[in-house]
C-alpha cells in the first residue's frame, strides 16, 4: 500500500507541475494542459482511432521483436560458445546496437519500399543487438563452479549447457531481453514516422500528423498511451518472469 501511494502521488505531482508549467507557457498551443489531453484521449478512444492504431502498432511490435528473439537469441549462444563467434558476430552486434534506429529506414524504404517488411526490418535491427549481446554476456557470467559442479554428479556436454548454463544465465537474458523490448518500442515509432503504410496507420502515424498539424494535445496523448503501456507490458509480463527467476537463483535484492 505504501508503494502504491508513493507512485499515485508521484503521478499527482507531475500532473500538478504539468498544469503549472502549461499555465505559464506562452500558448497553451506549445504545452497544452492535462485536461486537454485527456479529453483528446477520450475522443480517440470513442471513435476507435486510438484503439484502432494501438492494436497496429503493437502487432507490428510483436511479429518485430520476436524475429529479434530468433535471430539474437541463437547468435548470442553462439558468441558465449565460440571466441570466433565473438570476434564476429558480437563486434557487429556492438556496432548495430549502437547505430540509432532511425538510420534503418532510408535503407528499408529502398530495400522494401514503404511498406509492412521495411517497419519489421526497422524493428528486428533495432533489437537484435541488444539481445546477441544480453544473451552472450549473461551466459559467460555463469560462475564456472556451477559447470563443475555438474560435471562432478555426471553431468557433461549438452546436458550440462541445457540444465546448468542455460537456466543460470537466464535473469541476464531476460533483463537483455527487457532492454530489447525497449529498443523494439524505438525502433518501431521511427519506423511508423518514416514509413507511411497507407490505410495501416499506429501511433506513430498518430504523432506525425500531430506535429505536422500542431496538434501538441494529440502529440502528448499518444506519448502518454506509449508510456502506458510500456509500463503495463513491463509490470504484467518482464516482472514477473525477473521476480521468479531472481528468487530461483536468489539474486533478488537484499532486505
Amino acid at each position: 500500500m505504501r508503494r502504491l501511494a508513493a507512485r499515485a502521488a508521484f503521478v499527482g505531482l507531475a500532473l500538478g507541475a504539468w498544469q503549472v508549467a502549461s499555465s505559464l507557457a506562452t500558448s497553451r498551443v506549445l504545452l497544452p494542459p492535462p485536461a486537454d489531453v485527456l479529453a483528446w484521449v477520450g475522443r480517440a478512444a470513442a471513435d476507435g482511432t486510438l484503439a484502432a492504431s494501438a492494436l497496429v502498432t503493437l502487432r507490428r511490435l510483436a511479429v518485430g521483436y520476436l524475429l529479434g528473439l530468433a535471430v539474437g537469441l541463437p547468435l548470442g549462444v553462439l558468441c558465449a560458445r565460440w571466441r570466433l563467434a565473438e570476434d564476429t558476430v558480437g563486434l557487429a552486434a556492438v556496432g548495430v546496437q549502437s547505430l540509432p534506429s532511425v538510420c534503418w529506414a532510408p535503407l528499408a524504404m529502398l530495400w522494401f519500399g514503404a511498406n509492412e517488411r521495411a517497419m519489421l526490418f526497422i524493428v528486428l535491427m533495432g533489437t537484435v543487438g541488444s539481445i546477441v549481446l544480453a544473451t552472450a554476456h549473461g551466459i559467460r557470467s555463469v560462475p564456472s563452479i556451477y559447470a563443475r559442479a555438474a560435471r562432478t554428479m555426471g553431468s557433461k556436454g549438452l546436458h550440462t549447457w541445457t540444465s546448468v548454463i542455460v537456466p543460470a544465465s537466464m535473469p541476464a537474458v531476460v533483463a537483455g531481453m527487457k532492454q530489447a523490448w525497449a529498443f523494439a518500442w524505438r525502433s518501431l515509432m521511427a519506423a511508423e514516422i518514416y514509413v507511411v503504410v497507407a490505410g495501416h496507420a499506429g501511433l506513430g502515424l498518430l504523432l506525425h500528423y500531430g506535429r505536422e498539424f500542431h496538434a501538441m494535445d494529440q502529440v502528448l496523448g499518444v506519448i502518454l498511451l506509449i508510456v502506458t503501456l510500456g509500463v503495463a507490458f513491463d509490470r504484467l509480463l518482464f516482472a514477473p518472469v525477473e521476480a521468479a527467476l531472481h528468487r530461483r537463483w536468489g539474486t533478488g535484492r537484499t532486505p
